[in-house]
């Protein structure tokens, strides 16, 4: 069985493909039994989130302010104290993030996106919760963060939806975080992509789609939905010469190893929500 480390349920184009439920219930049927959903806002998204995986089996959530929302006044008034209570607050919380850089669209100026990303790291530490990293042409300043918040800390977490240079993916690696493959990994133009997940320890793989976004191929260019994973895992697999039911096993291992909480709200194949 597989897990979708990434998506968001809440998204509105999911409706466009029969909303929450049919979606759930569209990945269960591929063999996709866990969902991971990420929250970008905290002052107005974060809620709703909750509530669309408080009842629902095996669907959890992060919560956190994305970088693209770093200088949203409402955002950058929500305080540490704040992030630790809200992730505290239920067990169906199982992370922080997204949190992290993006020098690429530059939505916020990146004074408040290095605050914000350090805010997270620092209730990540004080929650013992991993961090959902997103990293976009900001290779360098992420790394150095995660070292010195890090340092001499319980910090890990995931490089999610990575297509990032070798050498960001390495540091990560030696940081102790886990990689996150989506898919773009999938796409022809990626085998540089490819030959990293190749060299990436079977051990710190996650799988994700990044739902509603970036469907892997064949179904490049519509809408994403957990049940895609397959295809995400598939690629994956064939770089490390296993077959897509290992890879999912070993990701699914890594994923309960990287978000021990989700243990905790776990329920198996046959027992009722």
């Amino acid at each position: 069985m597989y897990i979708d480390s990434h998506c968001h349920l809440n998204h509105n184009r999911l409706l466009n493909i029969g909303g929450p439920d049919q979606v759930i219930a569209n990945a269960n049927a591929a063999g996709v039994d866990g969902m991971l959903s990420i929250c970008c806002r905290i002052s107005d998204e974060f809620p709703q989130i909750l509530d669309l995986v408080s009842d629902r089996k095996n669907i959890w959530c992060t919560i956190a302010t994305h970088p693209h929302e770093a200088s949203d006044p409402a955002e950058k008034a929500v305080t540490q104290s704040d992030l630790v209570a809200m992730a505290k607050s239920h067990p169906k919380i199982i992370g922080i993030g997204e949190s992290g850089l993006d020098y690429f669209y530059e939505h916020a100026t990146r004074e408040d996106q290095q605050d914000s990303f350090r805010k997270h790291l620092r209730a990540c530490i004080e929650t013992n919760l991993p961090v959902v990293v997103h990293a976009r042409d900001a290779d360098d300043d992420i790394i150095r963060i995660i070292r010195e918040e890090g340092a001499g800390t319980n910090l890990t977490g995931v490089m999610h939806c990575f297509s990032s240079s070798r050498k960001m993916g390495e540091e990560a690696l030696e940081c102790g975080f886990y990689i996150s493959f989506s898919g773009i990994v999938t796409f022809n133009k990626s085998q540089e992509l490819r030959d990293f997940a190749r060299d990436v320890p079977l051990d710190r793989i996650l799988i994700e789609t990044d739902a509603p976004y970036l469907a892997p191929e064949p179904f490049r260019g519509k809408i994403n939905e957990p049940a895609l994973v397959v295809h995400t895992a598939r690629a994956v697999a064939d770089t490390h010469k296993i077959s897509a039911k290992d890879l999912a096993a070993k990701s699914r291992e890594n994923f309960f190893r990287l978000f021990p909480r989700a243990l905790d709200t776990f329920i198996a194949d046959g027992e009722a929500a």
